[in-house]
């Protein structure tokens, strides 16, 4: 596990001594607007590379769409060893011009009253400056280390990933490594070592339709699309086969899933949930709608399958004749090892660090640590607050996001010098 030897006390001291310039690349980071969608990441994009080529750091990029460039870089130690991965993504949810309720401007990076304000500080530029950060200073400790360390930084997370992470997992297997670290929002106090998986489903009612004073004729689409909204309330009540080890760290750490998620999160962690996240029907009001249109996103827990939660949807859908569905979207839940060699490295620095051990939990929400998570590789997922995500006011403190450098950095070194 992790001690303070005088390498890590080096890395400790280059972060205290370029502590103004960390808060500046990531304010300019912030600056660097990349809402996806529409997905254009090519300033921010810039920024890092324009930051690696200034320290010499080897990087290319790799762009099957061009206005969404992946940034990748890797470098071998003096030895050989295992493969670390730093992985994050550059792009981050759009904003609403309309929405008055920022105190700093949405794009501004504004530095002021201890944090960094922004769209994306928290999700998730934050842990992407800690991996090109940990990036840079191991690279001056190459020759003490063992194995080889790759960043990723790449631009299509939040449409997951098919010009991104996912598409480097598909066609650079170089990217794979032995283990990956990344940064993305879960607190301080916790390490994410699993996620749920969402299932999204387009249902669509199609009736005769009426004019709105002859409902005899006709049924209701949306009265229709109501009623099997309620219906797939069924999906809750799938029981999750979850891992021994699995459940016990979830019971053990409810507490702390309540913290770093919001309170009541322990327990819907282990369920399946439903949201009805859109809901479209009718033209005027004096008309019965003919169409009407809702999108279930559905979570998995780690434990439930894609054909439990399918059967009990075809089970509802037996009762409404005039509905249809498309499947949106799926990606299955993940998890590794809850006491995995690097969330141990984690823990042991934050301990080091600030006199508490953050626990292991399993996210609500997806991040593409879950495509490592797929063929088997360990993903794990240290990051700051989720403050303001997707919402206004998006902001992280400094003192958080230069601990999150200072634990990146520390375990990377842990994890190489052990490799």
């Amino acid at each position: 596990m992790a001690t303070m030897n005088d390498d890590k006390k080096q890395i400790l001291a280059w972060i205290d001594e370029d502590r103004d310039q960390l808060v500046k690349f990531l304010s300019r980071f912030v600056a660097a607007k990349s809402p996806n969608p529409p997905g254009d990441t090519r300033k921010a994009a810039k920024h890092i590379t324009d930051f690696l080529k200034k320290n010499k750091l080897p990087h290319k990029l790799v762009a099957p769409q061009k206005t969404m460039p992946n940034v990748v870089g890797t470098y071998k130690m003096a030895q050989p060893g295992k493969h670390l991965v730093l992985n994050g993504h550059i792009d981050c949810f759009p904003v609403d011009d309309a929405d008055k309720r920022w105190t700093h401007g949405a794009w501004s990076g504004e530095i002021a009253d201890g944090k960094v304000w922004g769209r994306g500080v928290a999700d998730m530029k934050c842990g992407t400056t800690a991996s090109i950060m940990t990036y840079r200073y191991i690279h001056r400790l190459k020759k003490k280390l063992k194995g080889r360390i790759t960043l990723t930084a790449v631009s299509d997370e939040e449409t997951f990933g098919p010009w991104g992470a996912r598409y480097l997992m598909e066609h650079h297997p170089e990217v794979h490594g032995d283990c990956c670290l990344n940064g993305e929002p879960s607190s301080p106090y916790s390490v994410r070592f699993g996620e749920k998986g969402p299932l999204w489903i387009e249902f669509t009612v199609t009736t005769k339709g009426a004019h709105g004073a002859y409902t005899h004729l006709t049924e209701s689409a949306s009265k229709l699309a109501m009623a099997l909204a309620q219906d797939l309330e069924a999906v809750t009540r799938i029981e999750a086969k979850l891992p021994d080890n699995v459940r016990q760290v979830l019971q053990r750490n409810a507490a702390t899933i309540d913290k770093a998620q919001g309170q009541g999160a322990s327990k819907i962690v282990d369920k399946v949930t439903l949201n009805i996240g859109v809901v479209n029907a009718g033209l005027k009001v004096n008309i019965v709608p003919g169409v009407a249109r809702i999108e279930a996103d559905i979570r998995l827990p780690p434990g439930v399958e894609k054909p439990e939660v399918m059967a009990v949807i075809d089970k509802v859908l037996a009762k409404y004749p005039s509905a249809t569905m498309k499947e949106i979207n799926y990606n299955p839940p993940s998890w590794c090892d809850p006491g995995g060699e690097m969330l141990g490295h984690v823990q042991a620095n934050v301990r080091e660090l600030k006199g508490f051990e953050p626990e292991p939990i399993v996210s609500l929400g997806g991040t593409d640590a879950r495509l490592w998570r797929y063929i088997n590789i360990p993903a794990y997922v240290y990051g700051p607050p989720p403050t303001g995500m997707g919402s206004y006011d998006e902001h992280v403190e400094i003192e958080t996001f230069l601990h999150i450098v200072r634990t990146h950095a520390l375990s990377a070194y842990d994890y190489l010098s052990r490799a």
